[in-house]
């Protein structure tokens, strides 16, 4: 059964290419900035939706990451025509449903869009098979080598949960569906239920892409559901063999403690929490501390600081300068409006989360900006302390998600070190600097590689480019494996596994271990990167 691109949502979910309204109860998304509850109802799956949905999965992952590379490339490109085909309908609900401006989520679009077709180009290079061969040495003594090859295959299906604050860049068509299927792995998506709607549309385009290049019937399915036992189902099921998540820590350590007490365990590619600390030395503080103030305020109420790069503290050496930089900042801050959060939850996270850190002993609060009008409205905050009240209590320590940011005096550079050796796993690390200051940055760099993900000097951690080098990922607790990346074509890794081939004969061997290299794509061979 075809699911064509429908230009409302339907309240469905799409379970092996048909839509299917669930019996498990109803839910209904809600405009995020009045409250309005929006139609239609959506129906929730049940358990037996949930294990069709996986098993369909399974049944398809043979038969999909064995087809050839250009045909999973073409149902990636197939998939971001499709988005494009839904048209402004897409980002109408969208806004509906989350309050983001309608440029923003047109950007995001385009970012899902290029994104899929950043990993189409990936699968079709052929370098994610990370093809090795060493060639048999019958002769070798004491003892001859077989003749042995590796590539790299999918784990199997995958469960990705929708992140809220991207409906469409880390939800039902993000980076971890779109690099899961770039690794042959199908794809079971938990629709999030701040913009149940907005998931529909993207599902539907995805059924449409599937069944217009012919995948297997199972490589797509998008379940919704209240509360949170089908996420635990979803984690717990047999079929399933890798978890991508974007959200709270909670969240993602409770996935984790199933994926781990299944009977075979699995990865959790959890991106949970941070705080991203930007570090201002001292010549360029003095130098160009007002400009800095002014465009750190604008990045930390970017998307109502709703980005899970938010600059949530600064650090800086106590002085004149610093006292300037805070004054612009705060003055900045002052003049920013009250937007609407995603969520009536996130919101009320978010007054609590400020209010709790605004009352811990040493902290001061620099200025906050124009009351909220809605029900939802996030107030700017900003904050100070100093390092040595910093270090000594760890509730300064944790991430409040939205615009709010804490300014921390050091008295030195060897107090603001250890404020940085003290902070958890990052995603992000920012340094603003002149030349005059490359000497201190040098010290700086073991700790900074040590704490985040990627390190960025002279800008701020808001905005993640899509591309070959980048890493959106860090030590704990800003993700569950310090080793992976979700965004970025290097993001594929976390659903590949090696597998070596030995002294099988060359019929049987797959496309990219062939002794002539039918496809062509680069592999090391004895030692040597050709495409021999």
């Amino acid at each position: 059964m075809q699911t064509q691109v429908s230009f409302d949502p339907q309240g469905d979910m799409i379970i092996g290419g048909e839509s299917v309204k669930g019996a498990g109860g109803a839910l209904y998304a809600l405009a995020a900035a009045t409250g309005e509850t929006l139609e239609p109802a959506f129906g929730c799956a049940t358990p037996a939706l949930v294990e069709r949905a996986c098993a369909l999965a399974g049944a398809a992952f043979d038969a999909y990451r064995q087809l050839p590379d250009a045909r999973r490339a073409a149902f990636l490109e197939a998939i971001a025509q499709a988005i494009l085909d839904l048209g402004p309908v897409l980002i109408e609900r969208a806004h509906l449903e989350t309050a983001l401006p309608v440029a923003r989520l047109e950007g995001e679009r385009m970012r899902t869009v290029n994104q899929l077709k950043l990993f189409a180009s990936v699968v079709r290079d052929g370098r994610w098979h990370g093809a090795v061969v060493d060639t048999a040495q019958p002769q070798r003594a004491p003892l001859p080598r077989q003749d042995l090859r590796m590539r790299r295959v999918g784990l199997g299906p995958v469960a990705v949960f929708g992140a809220s604050n991207f409906p469409l860049a880390f939800s039902v068509a993000g980076g971890d569906t779109a690099s899961a299927l770039a690794a042959g792995c199908p794809v079971v998506v938990k629709a999030h239920p701040a913009h149940l709607g907005t998931s529909e549309l993207v599902a539907r385009a995805i059924a449409r892409a599937a069944h217009d290049t012919q995948m297997p019937a199972g490589v797509f399915s998008l379940v919704i559901g209240e509360g949170t036992w089908i996420g635990e189902t979803l984690v717990a099921h047999p079929e399933i063999q890798a978890v991508g998540f974007t959200g709270s820590r909670q969240g993602g350590l409770a996935l984790q403690r199933i994926a781990q007490a299944r009977a075979e365990p699995i990865p959790v590619y959890a991106e949970m929490s941070s705080i991203n600390p930007v570090v201002l030395l001292p010549h360029a503080l003095a130098a160009r501390g007002e400009q800095i103030a002014r465009d750190y305020a604008d990045s930390v109420v970017m998307g109502v600081g709703q980005f899970c790069t938010n600059p949530g503290i600064v650090l800086a050496l106590a002085g004149e300068a610093l006292d300037a930089f805070c004054s612009t900042a705060a003055q900045a801050i002052a003049t920013k409006t009250a937007a609407t959060m995603l969520t009536p939850n996130i919101h009320a996270a978010y007054c609590r989360g400020v209010a709790h850190l605004a009352e811990l002993d040493g902290v001061t609060t620099l200025a906050r900006g124009a009351e909220a009008r809605g029900p939802n409205d996030a107030v700017p905050v900003l904050l100070r302390t100093q390092g040595r009240a910093f270090l000594a209590d760890a509730a300064m320590h944790e991430e409040v998600f939205g615009p709010c940011s804490l300014i921390v005096a050091c008295r030195d550079i060897d107090e603001l070190q250890a404020v940085l050796r003290r902070m958890s796993g990052q995603l992000t690390a920012t340094v603003q600097l002149d030349e005059a200051d490359y000497a201190q940055a040098q010290t700086l760099m073991p700790i900074l590689e040590r704490k985040a993900g990627r390190v960025l000097f002279n800008g701020f951690p808001t905005g993640v480019e899509v591309s070959h080098a980048m890493v959106h990922g860090g030590p704990f607790p800003a993700t569950s494996d310090t080793r992976t990346t979700s965004v970025g074509t290097a993001a594929i890794d976390r659903f590949l596994r090696p597998v070596c081939y030995q002294a099988v004969p060359d019929v049987l061997l797959p496309d990219p271990l062939k002794h002539d290299n039918p496809m062509a794509i680069w592999r090391l061979n004895d030692g040597e990167l050709s495409r021999d």
